[in-house]
């Protein structure tokens, strides 16, 4: 049986209820703090804003925007932005340092003395743990990294690659979460996780923190192409950090006024979703293996301290079979002609594959006319990671792997 390409709620809080509940919950840190830290790190480069204008007409949208993170320090994934930053806070609290200390005190000796015996551990569906490797490794500390089994050898092989020990468990992400909090607790490593639990939410808020650099780099971006804002921003979910860091950004920025919010995810991986249809206060987790080829959101446990953002903040919620992912790597792998090219994973490309369907399927009217999405809207995506798996990159984009049922396709032979 057909899996349709779009399955979508709108929020199930009236317009009273969530403007009362709108709340910066997360990004209280100063942004200009965050981004400067960055900016600190060897390598740091703005990452592409990139235009998909030709794309924008043929679906009758006024623009569409790409942010490409595949550039972000040379690993191909915005979570590196994440990791870091945490990392940072982490020792600044650690040490006792003050407002003054910045990247560069981070090697200096009496600092490193501090810091050498630390062991960084965290769960990872690929991209988070290569980046807390990364950031170990810099600082001359060790690490380790819980995958679950499902996890493809070039993604293990990049975390391996950059420094730390690999776990694999036999099971899921959210099992491999626990496996590694547990062994931290046993072994006395300090956790580094993008995702909330009780008595643990200081380190993953600072992850989500860590976020707010690439939205304040497609603001400057905007605003030098004359644009002051998305009208649309389409948020990529797994356990939901990326998009709670969306979603409070911009109401911190515009507030009543911010953009129109879409959570999308797998569908076999909706936790968001499933939180939004029950409007649960604490979030619905789901169960299973979560085999989605989208493996930077094959989360089943939502991060509650996202949740209690995004219940309020976003206005539609969407999830999406795999070959959706796989039509978005087409488009942007092969754009139309004067378009430029975006090399993306399933997890990047999901949200212009959603965006194509919304488009131009007849049944999705509604959901169009919710979002009121239009040739006058300017709608922004993120590409949240390059071809982190480059051989499943070639099936999907040479050999037409996951592809779209002959029903749903625009364009039939």
């Amino acid at each position: 049986m057909d899996i349709v390409p779009v399955e979508w709620i709108k929020n199930q809080n009236d317009k009273n209820t969530r403007e009362k509940n709108c709340k910066v919950n997360i990004l209280t840190e100063d942004f200009a703090y965050i981004r400067n830290f960055h900016r600190q790190i060897p390598n740091y480069k703005i990452t592409p804003l990139k235009t998909l204008a030709n794309l924008a007409c043929h679906l009758n949208l006024g623009g569409i925007w790409v942010k490409d993170e595949g550039y972000r320090f040379r690993l191909g994934s915005f979570k590196a932005t994440g990791g870091t930053f945490a990392i940072f806070k982490f020792i600044v609290e650690k040490i006792g340092a003050d407002e003054n200390f910045h990247y560069c005190d981070l090697f200096k000796e009496e600092v490193r003395n501090k810091i050498n015996n630390i062991v960084f551990a965290t769960a990872t569906d690929g991209n988070h743990g290569q980046g807390v490797a990364w950031a170990a490794r810099k600082l001359g500390c060790n690490s380790v990294v819980y995958v679950h089994k499902l996890t493809s050898k070039p993604r293990i092989d990049t975390i391996k690659e950059n420094g730390a020990k690999v776990v694999i468990v036999d099971g899921n992400y959210d099992d491999a979460v626990r496996q590694c909090n547990e062994d931290a607790k046993k072994n006395g490593w300090e956790i580094i996780s993008d995702t909330a639990w009780e008595g643990y939410n200081k380190v993953p808020k600072w992850v989500i923190q860590g976020y707010s650099t690439l939205f304040m780099e497609i603001q400057e971006q905007f605003n030098a192409q004359g644009v002051i804002k998305p009208t649309h921003v389409f948020l990529q979910a797994g356990v939901g950090s990326l998009a709670v860091a969306g979603c409070e950004f911009y109401l911190k920025l515009f507030g009543k006024d911010r953009p129109k919010l879409i959570i999308v995810e797998p569908d076999r991986a909706d936790c968001i979703f499933q939180s939004a249809k029950s409007n649960s206060k604490n979030g619905t987790s789901v169960s299973g293996d979560l085999n989605t080829k989208m493996a930077g959101l094959a989360c089943g446990d939502p991060n509650p301290i996202a949740w209690e953002s995004i219940r309020y903040l976003a206005d539609a919620f969407i999830k999406v079979p795999d070959y959706v992912a796989g039509c978005g790597m087409r488009i942007l792998g092969l754009p139309l002609n004067g378009d430029e090219e975006v090399i993306s994973g399933e997890s990047g490309a999901v949200t212009i594959g959603a965006l194509k369907f919304i488009m131009h399927r007849p049944e999705l009217k509604e959901l169009r006319e919710h979002l009121e999405l239009d040739n006058k809207s300017e709608v922004l995506l993120i590409n949240t990671e390059r071809n982190t798996d480059p051989i499943h990159y070639r099936e999907v984009v040479w050999e037409g792997a996951i592809s779209v049922p002959k029903k749903y396709r625009l364009y039939r032979s």
